[in-house]
């Protein structure tokens, strides 16, 4: 598979009057607009799956890789759930949310109950949930894993048109957790909920010669931890967060619970100069000059090293949506050590192009049969690629992404399956105990494949 296969570019001239619907990032179309429904219930999009003969992919939010939700033939559905969103029940303890809502609603409906989920949020909340955890999107530490795994319980529309309930004593929870759309339509999930918890998060640079070392310890230590790798200039910039201190939490509600910056004006130019030159590379990739790009303001927010008390969606979820081709492999976490080492081997052996330091994130082991951190701790290491205006692709960039991906191919990692990936890299039964078990309950929950497209039936089939 060629890297314009992988990676394909972007048309810079797409537009929502195309009569092809494209995905988020307008590098791949997913059927003709003529193709798609928007059902305003739930009955009514039980009698469209009931009656429908072709395929059916869902949408969401358009922000996967095209070839996950695109259809074929002019037969088929793509479907827009958008109407079915939104809170549908609570307990003290709980939250049932419609499928196709935002996580940034569901956070914010969080927020203002003062309760959290024990999963810390993915970076970027204009996902819908049911995607998010169709694709095992996760945040960071090691206290908790994806955000499938807070579900207690799924309702799945199934391909028959029927409706079925799924909780944790079902033999099958595990693969619904995590199905990426091909066993049914996730209509709605319950998730478990705890009260809100307030973190400081500490900030620093340092020399990446002991990551080996320090990345398990900072993921034992703190209750969060995410670092970012700029492998050219050997340095670290790194956040790992705890719970606040009761006079932390206190001046951060009498800050009308405002993120409050701890050390604020104290700076630290430690990263300055690595930063200037991830800077100059990104420019001279992207063809993008000035500092207007949004791509840009996730590098400069760098420069910043203050210390901050807030709650973990303040914190955590700051994703910039910018488009991009974005590859995230997750490890087993006690082989980390030895993979960082061999990433510095062949980094100093090969000297590669770094386009954008590497994104390293740690959860706990996941219950979901598919999840890339199923049944082990995992470490995800995450590579990022910025379009150009002209919607291509810095060459040098993407060999770095094919290269990184066949060394953490090769040490059992697993992809997330909501980003980029070669699959001729993988053998999916061997690093995945349950994936024949999955295949046997798609066949056997989708027969005719209702649910499927070309991109899973390579997977599966």
């Amino acid at each position: 598979m060629n890297e314009e296969t992988l990676y394909p570019l972007r048309n810079t001239h797409a537009t929502e009057q195309d009569p092809q619907l494209w995905n988020w990032a307008h590098n791949a179309t997913l059927g003709n607009r003529q193709q798609l429904r928007r059902p305003q219930n739930e009955a009514e999009l039980q009698q469209l799956v009931a009656s429908h003969h072709g395929k059916i992919r869902v949408i969401g939010s358009r922000m996967a890789p095209g070839r996950m939700l695109d259809i074929a033939a002019g037969g088929d559905l793509l479907l827009d759930l958008s109407a079915l969103s939104g809170l549908i029940a609570s307990t003290d303890d709980t939250v049932t949310f419609a499928g196709a809502t935002l996580l940034s609603d569901v956070y914010d409906c969080l927020t203002q109950m003062d309760r959290m989920l024990a999963s810390s949020p993915g970076v970027i909340s204009v996902q819908t949930l049911a995607g998010a955890m169709a694709t095992g999107t996760h945040g960071q530490g090691l206290q908790q894993s994806s955000l499938a795994d807070e579900a207690i319980m799924i309702r799945l529309l199934m391909a028959d048109g029927t409706l079925r309930e799924f909780t944790p004593q079902d033999s099958e929870f595990g693969a619904v957790q995590v199905s990426m759309g091909a066993l049914g339509i996730v209509t709605a999930v319950t998730l478990r909920t705890r009260p809100a918890h307030i973190y400081t998060c500490f900030k620093t640079a340092l020399s990446a010669d002991t990551l080996e070392q320090d990345l398990p310890q900072w993921n034992r230590d703190f209750a969060l931890s995410k670092a970012w790798w700029f492998v050219d200039d050997n340095q670290m910039h790194v956040w790992n967060a705890r719970e606040a201190t009761a006079e932390e939490t206190q001046e951060y509600q009498q800050n009308n619970r405002e993120v409050v910056k701890q050390n604020e004006g104290e700076g630290n130019s430690q990263l300055n100069q690595t930063i200037d030159q991830t800077l100059e590379h990104m420019h001279r990739d992207t063809q993008i000059r000035g500092e207007g790009g949004k791509q840009f303001r996730t590098v400069t927010r760098f420069r910043d090293f203050s210390d901050v008390t807030g709650d973990i969606y303040q914190l955590f979820c700051r994703g910039i949506a910018v488009p991009q081709i974005n590859v995230e492999i997750g490890v087993p976490l006690a082989k980390t050590p030895q993979i960082i080492s061999k990433i510095k081997r062949w980094y100093a052996e090969n000297q590669p192009h770094m386009h954008y330091p590497i994104i390293i994130r740690c959860t706990g082991a996941s219950s979901g049969w598919l999840n890339p951190s199923a049944q082990q701790e995992t470490c995800y290491f995450g590579f990022v690629v910025y379009y150009a205006d002209d919607g291509t692709l810095s060459e040098a960039g993407l060999h770095f992404l094919t290269e990184v991906e066949k060394l953490l191919a090769a040490e059992g990692g697993r992809p997330h399956w909501g980003k980029y990936y070669n699959q001729s890299l993988y053998n999916w039964g061997a690093i995945y105990p349950q994936w024949d078990a999955f295949r046997a309950l798609r066949s056997q929950f989708d027969p005719q494949q209702k649910f499927s497209n070309d991109y899973l039936a390579k997977l599966f089939d």
